[in-house]
């Protein structure tokens, strides 16, 4: 009930809190919807600007969290020091469709091909505006933003001088503190620089689902529940899939897992994330600047992807060199990863387990408890039970000293069939440049504007011999080299007296693997005046294979993950079977043994048509194309500023990953009976397309309404739907977003001539979450935020009282992620 009248009431937490003027919002001046300066108002895709009022206004720990709140963006939790965005679905923990740049350049860590959250990103006090494009941008931006970007603007340091000083200290599960400095001075008329520092440390959040993924492993013995020895929990990891055998006990087959350890066991939920920056610039000409720029973060926190890993002593750099005036533009920057001394949950808890005791061992030890229990008069569940204590006796405990010895030496194995390091090395260098031909006099008198650009970004990721291995043969220790290059033209022309507009831009690409890729935008924007615009277009857009979906190479679990190129998985796709066929087969088989009374090899020769042959091939790019409009309006004097969207996408050769097996046997006959023995068989993970044709479509809409003269009532509504075809394969990656999504919030700046405050609640619907690590439904959750702040007179000093999830009712935004409770903060800045 109280989510209907929410919603009759008015739509949550917008993005139009920019200025106590509406109208002013309208003629702001946006740059990444364009790549060139122009008023929102004429801006021919979605983009929404948030500046210091927003911030200001927002009761969430960061300007980055802030983000959470706004029209048509999705943000997901995998840890308190690690938080990604999105925006239209198929979100995953590592999003490689969305980018995140900083003053226009891509903050990612080259081997994941995403940035960990805010990591090497602006603090809150050089943080001047954020514009984010909620849709595709491939046309301008190239690859990684067939779902949008967000692109944070940092404070010059010719127009903001001066030291500023933040202190937070705050309380989640523990005590949670950042110290933040900035000081930027012009040494010079034509010479400025700028540093930046942060030193954030808490405790994360923990992730200790403990639903069962694996519940009906032994149905066909009645065993559920707690009685299942094959068990699966979510957050508890050497007990999954690799970690399993079907074993035969008096006449009866049981699927039994190792026991493995909870998350909390294998990993120090401790975070630090100290990041720094400087920079200088020099004013060439009025409107010109050349300038430096260094970012470095080292990282102590949870990441999450196909599994959880600890990240630990994890250094990222970029070094930037940039030149911007009216008519041209330069970037060329490399970012640098090492991953330190970080490492994979869960191949620390198997191996954990096998460095106590092999599997061979341990099967026969719980074979042998077993009979002795049955024979002593032990139930079925007792007999399993006390087997599995027998098998364990002695298992590394944690806590002790010979547990934390172990684990320490894991830590530093790079071979995640013995150890669970993650040892990386990689780097990427990009450079672009941009041409504004529409300071040509000709062009100005047609009221045309013309932009042409290019760019350059090549991968250099270290072969460290476990998550990736150079397939160059000869050169298996080398880097391994992945480019792309592409060029694009923007042209646009004014009529009916500027009231209409009409863009088209093209855009090429070529990667080292593929054939030439084109990318048309064609939009159109009305504004009959300086109060309201109605914009439709139409593009398309392709994302390359990133490097980890081209050449990974990775035991993960007992799985062997390999990217999609043929120099990659030459034999795999050709030879495999897929691995849900192979699962509905051998439960088949267990049912007819168990049940039915059938011998194991006449249940195998009569279930073996379940088997499917691999129907997928090599990995191609992806392909988007995408409708969608939207209108933008000041209405009521003024007072009401609305903005709203639709869109439709259809994607092509969608990427995702699907598991294969393949039989260590050529001959026909004998296929069925190796793939109903683990050992008969290798599995895999393969990157690969979708052959079905995906389809997604949403619409949100945002509002701000201004009460008074410092009172802002604001809202927003988001509303995502995939839509598969008749051909749905099942093999997309998971849309993993809900339906719907609501905010609601009011507040002021100056409630008094020196109090504001803020409130603001944010709900979403139950929506299935899809991942290779697991698959479950989120369940629906409410979020209050609140902030209140003081600014003293005397001296440039205020302080902000905040907290976000104020009722402390926990929840996850995502399944295998933490549980997400309160975080209560007290703010003081000192900003001279």
């Amino acid at each position: 009930m109280m989510r209907i009248l929410l919603f009759l009431v008015c739509f949550p937490f917008s993005i139009f809190a920019q200025s106590d003027t509406t109208s002013k919002y309208l003629q702001e001046v946006v740059v990444s919807s364009s790549r060139i300066s122009e008023q929102l108002l004429y801006s021919p895709v979605s983009i929404l600007k948030l500046g210091k009022p927003y911030f200001q206004r927002s009761g969430q720990a960061s300007f980055f969290d802030a983000l959470e709140n706004v029209q048509g963006v999705q943000l997901i939790t995998p840890s308190l020091g690690f938080k990604v965005l999105n925006a239209r679905g198929f979100a995953n923990t590592t999003n490689v469709r969305f980018s995140q740049l900083v003053d226009g350049m891509d903050m990612q860590s080259p081997h994941i091909g995403g940035p960990i959250g805010n990591a090497l990103g602006p603090t809150d006090l050089d943080i001047d505006q954020v514009e984010i494009v909620t849709g595709i941008a491939s046309t301008l931006f190239g690859m990684n933003t067939v779902n949008g970007l967000a692109n944070l603007m940092t404070k010059s340091a010719f127009d903001s001088p001066g030291f500023s000083f933040q202190q937070k200290a705050g309380f989640t599960t523990n005590l949670y503190t950042e110290s933040t400095l900035r000081y930027a001075h012009k040494i010079a008329p034509k010479w400025a620089l700028k540093i930046n520092a942060s030193f954030v440390q808490g405790n994360d959040w923990e992730a200790n689902n403990r639903s069962d993924l694996n519940p009906l492993a032994n149905s066909s013995t009645n065993l559920v529940g707690a009685d299942n020895p094959g068990r699966d929990l979510v957050n508890m990891y050497g007990n999954e899939s690799s970690n399993r055998k079907t074993i035969t006990l008096q006449g009866k087959s049981y699927v039994v897992s190792r026991t493995g350890y909870e998350e909390s066991d294998v990993v120090d939920y401790s975070m630090k994330n100290t990041k720094g920056d400087f920079a200088f610039a020099y004013r060439v000409a009025p409107n010109s600047i050349l300038s430096y720029s260094y970012h470095v973060a080292l990282l102590d926190n949870v990441y999450q992807r196909s599994n959880r890993f600890r990240l630990q002593d994890y250094l990222l750099q970029q070094h930037a060199i940039q030149f911007q005036s009216a008519a041209f533009s330069f970037k060329m920057y490399t970012n640098s990863e090492n991953t330190g001394n970080s490492y994979n949950l869960r191949s620390m808890a198997e191996n954990l387990d096998r460095n106590f005791k092999s599997d061979a061992v341990w099967y026969a030890d719980y074979a042998k408890a077993f009979t002795t229990s049955t024979t002593s008069g032990a139930s079925i569940p007792e007999a399993l039970n006390q087997a599995r204590a027998a098998a364990d006796l002695g298992r590394y405990q944690p806590g002790t000293t010979a547990y934390k010895e172990v684990l320490a030496k894991l830590q530093q194995i790079n071979n995640w069939d013995l150890g669970a390091a993650l040892k990386v090395q990689a780097r990427l260098v990009h450079a672009e440049a941009q041409w504004n031909v529409s300071q040509n006099k000709f062009l100005q008198a047609l009221k045309m504007e013309l932009l042409l650009g290019a760019d350059r970004r090549t991968y250099l990721i270290g072969s460290d011999g476990n998550y990736f291995v150079n397939p160059e043969k000869g050169n298996e220790t080398g880097d391994i080299l992945y480019s792309k290059t592409g060029a694009y033209a923007s042209f646009s022309k004014k009529l009916w007296d500027d009231k209409l507009r009409l863009g088209f831009v093209f855009r090429v690409d070529k990667n080292d693997y593929f054939n030439l890729t084109s990318n048309p935008r064609l939009t159109a924007v009305f504004a009959p005046n300086a109060f309201h615009s109605i914009r439709v277009g139409y593009q398309e857009g392709y994302r390359f294979p990133s490097i980890f979906e081209a050449y990974s190479n990775i035991n993960s679990g007992g799985v062997k993950r390999v990217g999609g190129l043929p120099v990659m998985s030459s034999g795999v796709f050709e030879n495999a079977y897929l691995a849900t066929s192979i699962s509905a087969f051998q439960s088949a088989v267990l049912t007819d043994v168990n049940k039915n009374g059938f011998t194991k090899s006449s249940a195998i020769v009569k279930n073996k048509g379940l088997l499917v042959k691999n129907p997928y091939t090599y990995i191609e790019p992806e392909h988007i194309q995408s409708i969608e409009g939207g209108y933008r309006g000041a209405l009521f004097g003024n007072r009401l500023v609305i903005d709203a969207d639709f869109y439709f996408n259809q994607y092509n050769s969608f990427i995702a990953q699907t598991n294969v097996n393949v039989p260590k046997t050529s001959v026909l006959d004998s296929i069925p009976f190796v793939l109903n023995d683990k050992n008969g068989q290798t599995p895999y993970r393969v990157w690969t397309n979708s052959k079905s044709e995906v389809k997604t479509y949403g619409a949100s809409f945002g509002f701000n309404y201004r009460m008074n003269a410092s009172l802002i009532l604001t809202g927003n509504a988001t509303y995502s739907k995939l839509d598969k075809s008749e051909n749905d394969d099942g093999l997309e990656d998971g849309f993993n977003t809900p339906d719907w999504v609501f905010n609601v919030g009011m507040s002021s700046i100056k409630i008094t001539k020196n109090w504001g405050a803020g409130i603001n609640y944010r709900w979403q619907n139950t929506y299935y979450w899809q991942s290779f690590l697991v698959n479950d439904w989120v369940p629906a959750y409410g979020s209050l935020d609140a902030q209140v702040q003081y600014r003293l007179t005397s001296i440039p000093v205020s302080v902000k009282l905040s907290g976000t999830n104020l009722s402390n009712q926990k929840y996850y935004s995502f399944v295998g992620g933490p549980q997400i409770g309160g975080m209560y903060m007290l703010t003081l800045l000192l900003n001279n």
